[in-house]
């Protein structure tokens, strides 16, 4: 293969030779002038919006309305709360989700804002869907706050003045990381000094500096509000922590309570107050803060060391060039500084009065004004957007190995949110929203512009910290809108080239990789060949998705193990608690959706059922809750296996995709020819589709997969098309069209699509019969592993047992090859059937019985038509069965036919040696005499 044409290279002739696209936006608020996303010429077909397809009453609809009502009952504030943390402002008292969306959640909440942005998405596809203005008024509020958000984050800190404990104070709020500066005289080298602080905690991390004055984790004087025993701490150095003398006290503070702590040190004693009581005294001090010298850092709220800023309120702050008496420290409780007979500190005096600003007057006399500051400064630039500080994008740009705790995929939060702002400004014309996505890209390529090539590259390949997800994808439909040189520039930075070549090279280098960070990377770069021509952005990505399906898939759609793909073609050997991320199912729907816009093979659209119909469907639980959306992150494989639907410590990204998909059923029932001339449907479900171009309405009517096919009744103007109905790839006999009443000619092929051309009129109906029979697949590196299906519906053993069940399924075999008549109905309960007295369930259902997905088959004795012949069924070494060779053989059209099998096959095993001569003869002679379904 030839060398790759470096990056820059190509940018500059791939923006000269794609078309600027002729949309504009205000960046204001108000509403944008154009609101859709224009498809791109290289798409073969369009895919309709989602106000256009409806959906009727199912499964989906179900699923659906639980979804539609968690998004509609859930408190955005909740969520924005780490955002206006991050940016000083006033969370309103709301309680972050926690979880992964939170401070406190794994590996200190750095991935926070990503669920926000899943949720921004997952109402704009409700209102979308529904056109309910109560997700709209959400979305607006969300955004609304993002803009004041991002206004703040332009600026210096300023300060949140609350109600304080004698008049006004100034609040830190947690996740702000915000400290008080103070003067490098502060302490004026005072040998006998006096600190005295009024706090209120909100927040019981331990380490956190009421304040800190020092140059290094060497020389200091701080004050902890609380130790690792959870008590206030003082200690003065000047040779690190084995050198501290300290005073500790002997409880801890109480959370959003007014506390007053004051140190003092006089000769060779210091003295630790907590609310006008000693609690702590040290005799034999010999340092004070003239040993200190001058010092750089003078801190309120910030540690010299990596600990918490602290969070809660300062009221007053005051530091006197003399050792306060006990008197004069009790006074101190009661009254103002000023007003006390201790009277304002004489080194430095705040009483945090002002309301605006981030600046704070000094009234001791010594005009020493102290201003707030960010401990990380603030943005690089002014499109900066998130819920953390911009260190970790900083980090990211030196680190060499993965560690979650510091950088935890900084550009697939920005991708969520950057997704989210998009969605939002589509559905409801917010240019706000549209601006605050492009300004996110201008930030981004003003980081990624400057970094070498080299660096990128290495970026990009780091697990987890270097995972931007889907945002490739973003960027890239961001710009068809904005028609920003640097959107598309912005797009190609996040090339892996090294990924991109072997998958366009058809070499599969999957093994040992994280799925869900490489997934999303191949929709993004079929955007980029609709965007620059290049075709091996196309070619990687459909190479790619043959390595993963049937490859690395599970019977559900679902694909990984622990996160992690293994070699190709090992199914069984992965099988474990953690398999099939509901994330990568997600994803892997997306690629499928995307590939079929640019080529229609059917292979894509039957992983999309397979996938929807069985892991999206199955991966939300069937119960309402107004806290959690109860989506899975894992779908454990393993026997007995129970599914949990409030996975980890909540808010995961699995949760936010399962948001999004439960709003989105519909996008891929239908779609249209790019020139009008067909019509595919892709699923069977009921839905009404207004095609408006064409004036017509299809309105399908089915309760599939309960129901074995479906009915399109046309409504509207009359037209001419092409209708593509889907005959699934397991469909593989008795698939029927008939239109108004008439059988349509010709003979569907199963794994294609049936074609019926005509002009259509108001009243038209087409019935489409679509007969399921069950049928095994095979594990691919176990073939005595299997799952089973009935139609596109994965049936699951409910079964307790943590081994492995074996079942049998060929003794009641019908002359079609259908297992199903092997199985007994459930009276009552639809698709629901027992063998050997377990029950067996659709996949689908979203409950918390303990499910058996894969089996061990068990087919020891030859038996036709439920009549045993008493002899063992022999194997192959590669574990095929004599019964599994005559109904591979299946359908067959008269039991003559299989007779004939059954009798050529014993001729065969017998020849091999792998029969007796009077066990086939048995065998033959039970094949004659027994009686089949037909």
């Amino acid at each position: 293969m030839a060398p790759a044409i470096p990056r820059r290279r190509l940018l500059q002739a791939a923006l000269f030779a794609t078309a600027t696209p002729a949309f504009s936006y205000a960046a204001g608020g108000g509403s944008a002038a154009a609101a859709t996303l224009p498809a791109p010429s290289s798409w073969t077909l369009r895919p309709f919006e989602l106000k256009d397809v409806k959906i009727g009453q199912g499964v989906f609809a179900a699923k659906r309305q639980l979804m539609l009502d968690h998004g509609r009952g859930y408190d955005v504030n909740r969520l924005l709360q780490v955002f206006r943390a991050n940016a000083g402002l006033s969370t309103g008292g709301a309680v972050a989700p926690g979880g992964w969306e939170g401070l406190d959640g794994e590996a200190n909440g750095n991935l926070r804002g990503h669920y926000t942005g899943h949720f921004l998405t997952m109402l704009s596809q409700a209102y979308a869907s529904t056109g309910d203005q109560a997700y709209a008024d959400k979305i607006r509020t969300m955004i609304g706050a993002l803009t004041d958000v991002r206004a703040a984050l332009r600026k210096d800190p300023a300060v949140l003045s609350v109600t304080g404990k004698f008049g006004t104070a100034a609040e830190n709020v947690r996740g702000s990381y915000q400290y008080v500066n103070l003067p490098a005289a502060v302490l004026d080298s005072s040998a006998t000094i006096t600190l005295s602080a009024w706090v209120k905690p909100t927040h019981d991390a331990n380490w956190t500096r009421v304040f800190d004055f020092g140059n290094n984790n060497t020389r200091y004087m701080y004050l902890a509000a609380r130790n690792a025993s959870g008590v206030p701490r003082f200690a003065i150095t000047t040779n690190g922590p084995g050198g501290e003398q300290a005073l500790n006290g002997t409880a801890a503070l109480p959370l959003n309570q007014w506390s007053h702590l004051a140190v003092t040190i006089s000769g060779s004693t210091g003295t630790l107050y907590v609310n006008g009581t000693s609690v702590a005294q040290n005799t034999s001090m010999t340092l004070n803060p003239s040993s200190l010298g001058t010092l750089t850092n003078n801190w309120l709220g910030r540690s010299n060391f990596d600990d918490p800023v602290f969070a809660g309120v300062y009221d007053e702050f005051n530091v006197w060039s003399r050792a306060l008496t006990a008197a004069e420290i009790t006074s101190l409780q009661s009254n103002r500084a000023a007003a006390s007979s201790a009277g304002r500190g004489t080194l430095a005096s705040y009483t945090f009065d002002e309301t605006t600003g981030g600046t704070f007057a000094d009234a001791s006399g010594r005009g020493l004004t102290a201003a707030l500051r960010r401990t990380w400064g603030g943005p690089s630039h002014a499109g900066f957007l998130a819920a953390y500080p911009e260190t970790q994008f900083i980090d990211l740009e030196s680190r060499t190995s993965p560690d979650y705790t510091k950088v935890w995929a900084p550009y697939y939060t920005a991708h969520k949110i950057l997704k989210g702002l998009l969605d939002a400004y589509l559905a409801t014309d917010d240019a706000r929203a549209l601006d605050l996505a492009s300004g996110m890209c201008d930030w981004m390529y003003s980081r990624l512009s400057k970094l070498p090539e080299a660096t990128l590259q290495r970026m990009w390949g780091i697990f987890s910290s270097g995972e931007f997800g889907g945002i490739v994808e973003t960027i890239v439909d961001l710009y068809t809108i904005t028609g920003k040189a640097d959107h598309l520039a912005l797009a190609r930075l996040f090339d892996l080239d090294k990924l991109i070549d072997a998958c366009a090279a058809n070499t599969d280098t999957l093994d040992g990789l994280h799925a869900n960070q490489h997934i999303p990377i191949f929709t993004g770069l079929i955007r980029l060949y609709d965007a620059t021509g290049e075709t091996r952005y196309l070619t990687a990505a459909k190479n790619f998705w043959g390595m993963v399906v049937p490859h690395r898939m599970y019977g559900i759609g679902g694909t990984s193990t622990a996160e992690f793909w293994k070699a190709r073609g090992v199914i069984a050997g992965t099988i474990s608690d953690t398999t099939a991320e509901s994330c990568c199912a997600y994803n892997l729907l997306k690629l499928s959706r995307m590939l079929f816009f640019h080529e229609q093979d059917p292979k894509y659209m039957d992983y999309y059922e397979r996938a929807l119909y069985n892991q999206v469907l199955g991966s939300k639980q069937d119960k309402a809750d107004a806290e959690k959306p109860l989506v899975t992150y894992f779908i454990g494989l393993t026997p007995g296996h129970v599914r949990d639907y409030t996975p980890k410590q909540g808010t995961t990204c699995c949760e936010g995709t399962g948001m999004e998909s439960a709003t989105k059923y519909q996008d891929s029932v239908y779609f249209k020819k790019a020139d009008g001339s067909a019509l595919y449907v892709n699923l069977y479900s009921p839905t009404t589709l207004t095609w408006s171009e064409k004036g017509v309405t299809v309105t399908q009517t089915t309760d599939y997969p309960r129901e074995q096919g479906s009915t399109l009744t046309f409504g509207g103007s009359s037209t001419a098309f092409e209708l593509r109905l889907r005959v699934p790839s397991w469909a593989t006999s008795g698939f029927r069209v008939t239109v108004n009443g008439s059988a349509v000619s010709g003979t569907p092929v199963a794994g294609s699509y049936f074609a019926v051309s005509r002009t259509w009129r108001s009243g038209d109906v087409v019935k489409v019969a679509i007969p399921f029979r069950a049928r095994v697949e095979k594990a691919l590196d176990d073939s005595g592993l299997q799952t089973l299906f009935y139609g596109p519906v994965n049936l699951v053993a409910r079964n307790a047992g943590t081994s492995y069940l074996q079942f049998g399924l060929y003794r009641n075999a019908a002359l079609s090859g259908d297992l199903l008549p092997s199985l007994s109905p459930v009276s009552g309960k639809p698709l629901h059937y027992t063998l050997n007295g377990t029950e067996f369930a659709p996949f689908s259902e979203g409950t918390e019985d303990p499910t058996h997905a894969y089996f061990r088959r068990s087919e020891p004795k030859v038996v036709f038509g439920t009549t045993d012949s008493g002899v063992t069924n022999p194997a192959r070494a590669d574990g095929t069965t004599f019964l599994d060779e005559i109904w591979a053989g299946a359908p067959f059209g008269t039991k003559a036919a299989l007779v004939s099998r059954v009798q050529s096959t014993v001729n065969s095993w017998v020849s091999a040696g792998l029969l007796g001569q009077a066990d086939g003869q048995k065998v033959v002679t039970t094949a004659q005499n027994a009686s089949y379904v037909s």
